[in-house]
């Protein structure tokens, strides 16, 4: 039986020796090598090659991203799956454009740790379970498709008034500034918000705002947002 060539990299000892002997009574896996921090992980990834790197989203030593973007730009052949208890969206949008193929919640089930290894290894995608299905995980799936990050937006259909209270609230504009600027209530604006928000998938004024502003570095947002009839 072929196995599954693995390196993990966990600064918890006491979780990384317990995730080692877990993995290791698996016939079809085997943990060629641990480490508590990334400073050494590019010289063992030379070494062994391994085909999945399990990796602590929260190391103090080093950042994951970057270690991420490394491992990716030396080592294609290696798939790397992310541990973390609970990844924010934004944390899984940028490490998936990163190259990531994987998350696990530490609080999840061993059948579930394992079908994510397993799967991974076999080159799929795989994402938090409390995702799939949802609007965030299709803009997820753009993303693992090599979407660029601009065109993201063109996963979200918005209507004009939509596009137009995103710029204004963009420019730090309340809800009464719009409502002024659209000549609408203020009522009609909030509901349009609440519609934005429910279809970025985000909570807040502040990351409509942040969502915008990123989509401007190459072009503005009303370009990046694809437009329905009001």
């Amino acid at each position: 039986m072929k196995q599954i060539r693995l390196l993990l990299i966990e600064d918890n000892r006491l979780l990384r020796e317990g995730l080692t002997v877990m993995l290791n009574k698996q016939k079809d896996i085997n943990v060629i090598g641990t480490a508590g921090n990334g400073e050494n992980t590019l010289a063992i990834l030379k070494k062994y090659k391994p085909e999945i790197l399990l990796l602590d989203l929260g190391l103090r030593s080093r950042s994951s991203l970057n270690l991420v973007r490394l491992v990716k730009k030396n080592f294609t052949g290696t798939k790397v799956i992310i541990m973390d208890l609970i990844p924010t969206q934004d944390d899984i949008l940028i490490f998936v454009q990163a190259g990531v193929s994987g998350f696990i919640l530490i609080d999840a089930t061993i059948n579930d740790f394992l079908k994510t290894i397993r799967s991974v290894a076999k080159g799929f995608q795989v994402l938090p379970t409390n995702l799939t299905g949802s609007l965030f995980s299709q803009i997820i799936e753009s993303a693992v498709n090599e979407l660029k990050p601009s065109a993201l937006l063109d996963s979200v259909r918005m209507t004009k008034r939509e596009k137009q209270v995103i710029e204004l609230i963009s420019d730090g504009h309340t809800n009464k500034e719009i409502a002024q600027e659209l000549h609408l209530s203020t009522y009609t604006v909030k509901s349009h918000v609440h519609n934005i928000l429910e279809k970025l998938a985000l909570n807040t004024r502040v990351q409509i705002a942040k969502y915008a502003h990123d989509s401007q570095k190459k072009k503005s947002a009303s370009d990046d947002i694809s437009l329905l009839e009001d």
